[in-house]
């Protein structure tokens, strides 16, 4: 019997540190991101709008790092919900920065399906905590 409590005890354990673990790893993605943005800016066709449009793709990462926190964080559900919404803004914000550099449309085609589904999205989780059912 000793051992099977222990063995629980040490697999909640493993648990707790893989979590940290993958935190801590995606901590360091992110990190590495943002250096790479910060000190090798990829190349712009407008040249002195550059530092510009660099200035504003981390204002929108620094927010959607905060919005991360608040999905995994949030108290209530609504919170997440909102969290995730605000994270759809913010990729059609991206896609809209790298829309003007590199002159390709398609980035905004990108950003404009995403809003769609991130709506679609939305409401059926609205839905879903209402209780209702989707043909109601």
């Amino acid at each position: 019997m000793p051992w099977k409590s222990l063995k629980i005890y040490w697999g909640r354990y493993l648990n707790n540190t893989m979590r940290r673990v993958r935190y801590f790893f995606g901590l360091l993605v992110i990190l590495a991101l943002v250096g790479l943005i910060l000190f090798y800016p990829v190349d712009s066709m407008l040249g002195w709008q550059s530092k510009l449009l660099g200035k504003f793709f981390l204002w929108l990462l620094i927010s959607a790092v905060l919005c991360l926190y608040r999905v995994l964080r949030g108290p209530t559900a609504c919170d997440r919900i909102v969290a995730i919404d605000m994270l759809g803004i913010l990729i059609v914000g991206f896609c809209a920065i790298l829309t003007i550099p590199t002159g390709r449309d398609w980035y905004m085609d990108i950003g404009i399906a995403w809003v769609l589904q991130s709506f679609i999205g939305i409401m059926a989780l609205a839905k879903y905590l209402e209780g209702k059912d989707f043909d109601e």
